[in-house]
């Protein structure tokens, strides 16, 4: 069912000439990063949303507007749909002047307001006077892409679709277009979709992500939500999830565990194995007893001794659960150590860290650990048997 207060609804359904179906919402001045590999159907979702593809079937509705909606007949073309759309490789007209690109967009002003409009938006996006005057082909990649930005948002568009805007920017020169874009949306009202490859990128912009992956739109949530909460094993993938295992589960053992909502994990080796390590955890009443998971936990549930303050020997704090481990390799990355590390009981299962300042040290291979696991950050997600 549609959301009523949605700025943007989408729905969609086709089989050919790729799958692509699922339903996009979007808030005035919220920005929705669609998420996925290659071929995940992102870049059509954008198309449909322009009015550059048709969906078989589908409706779109933008404000008070209906744009599309394929039982009643209705199909607005693009010129009509006031979008603006910020391409990979920018889009921009060579033998055009930066000002003279963004005043393409402004075609239905008298020349000189065409000028007007055309600075200001420049100006803007921190574009300097002398840099106006340059083709494309004399600005850096960075400058490219905020005349791209520009031109998009001159006609002061209904919805704001970007395409990999920044995947062909250097690294240097992305930061300060995040930065732009952030400054941007204190002012816009308008819905805007990112398309992105890039999950950091994701994370760092979006306010919601949606999930794709052969068209279809997996999961739909704040960037944190989906880290933490994966529908799926495939999510889990997609959204870099590291630290996933396997398990059985066991439910509630007990009145205690009914009446808390737990229930009771039994850790299994990736072969299906079962062991001794059993975790409480949160209990949505959905699984049946005896029902293969796999399982997965952010970062955040992970503890080293010297982050929970205790010393050898001491009690496991209340829902922590202590695994020994051994650091088998780190990668050091400026501040930053990646590591992973075997853990002692389980044969061929290992632990994901990441830590920066002080406690790097304690991520040195060779080096033993305890490492805590806090099962309240365990999300345990069914396995779907084929057929």
């Amino acid at each position: 069912m549609a959301d009523p207060t949605a700025l943007l609804h989408l729905h969609v359904e086709q089989h050919r000439p790729m799958p692509l179906r699922g339903t996009l919402e979007a808030e005035a001045g919220e920005l929705v990063a669609l998420l996925g590999p290659s071929g995940a159907g992102k870049t059509s979702l954008l198309r449909c949303l322009a009015g550059l593809m048709r969906p078989e079937r589908g409706t779109l509705r933008v404000g008070d507007e209906l744009w599309l909606d394929t039982d009643a007949g209705v199909c607005w073309p693009p010129q009509r749909r006031r979008v603006g759309m910020v391409f990979q490789h920018y889009g921009l007209m060579p033998h055009l002047s930066a000002l003279h690109n963004v005043a393409l967009a402004l075609l239905h002003l008298p020349p000189a307001q065409r000028q007007q409009q055309a600075r200001r938006w420049l100006d803007q996006m921190r574009l300097t006077p002398a840099q106006m005057q340059r083709r494309p082909a004399e600005l850096s990649g960075g400058q490219q892409q905020r005349v791209a930005l520009a031109r998009a948002l001159a006609r002061q568009p209904r919805l704001l679709l970007l395409d990999e805007p920044f995947s062909a920017v250097d690294a240097m020169h992305r930061q300060g277009l995040y930065d732009l874009l952030a400054d941007l949306r204190r002012e816009l009202v308008i819905p805007i979709v990112l398309v992105t490859h890039d999950l950091h990128e994701a994370r760092q912009l979006a306010d919601r992500l949606v999930i794709m992956d052969q068209g279809a739109l997996l999961q739909s949530g704040t960037p944190a939500h989906i880290h933490r909460s994966p529908r799926n094993a495939r999510v889990a993938d997609l959204t870099g999830v590291r630290n996933r295992f396997h398990g059985v589960w066991l439910g509630p053992q007990d009145d205690a565990d009914r009446a808390q909502r737990m229930g009771w994990l039994q850790w299994t080796l990736p072969e299906g194995q079962p062991t001794p390590l059993r975790l409480r955890v949160r209990d949505k009443d959905r699984l049946p007893t005896g029902q293969r998971v796999t399982w997965v936990v952010q970062g955040d549930g992970l503890k080293l001794d010297a982050e929970l303050g205790l010393a050898a020997g001491a009690p496991a704090p209340d829902g922590h659960t202590p695994l020994m481990a051994t650091v088998h390799t780190a990668r050091h990355l400026g501040d930053t150590t990646m590591a992973v590390a075997a853990l002692q009981a389980l044969p061929g299962v290992e632990l994901h860290l990441t830590r920066s300042g002080p406690l790097r040290q304690h991520l040195q291979p060779g080096q033993p650990l305890r490492v805590w696991l806090d099962c309240a950050w365990v999300h345990v997600m069914p396995i779907r048997q084929p057929g």
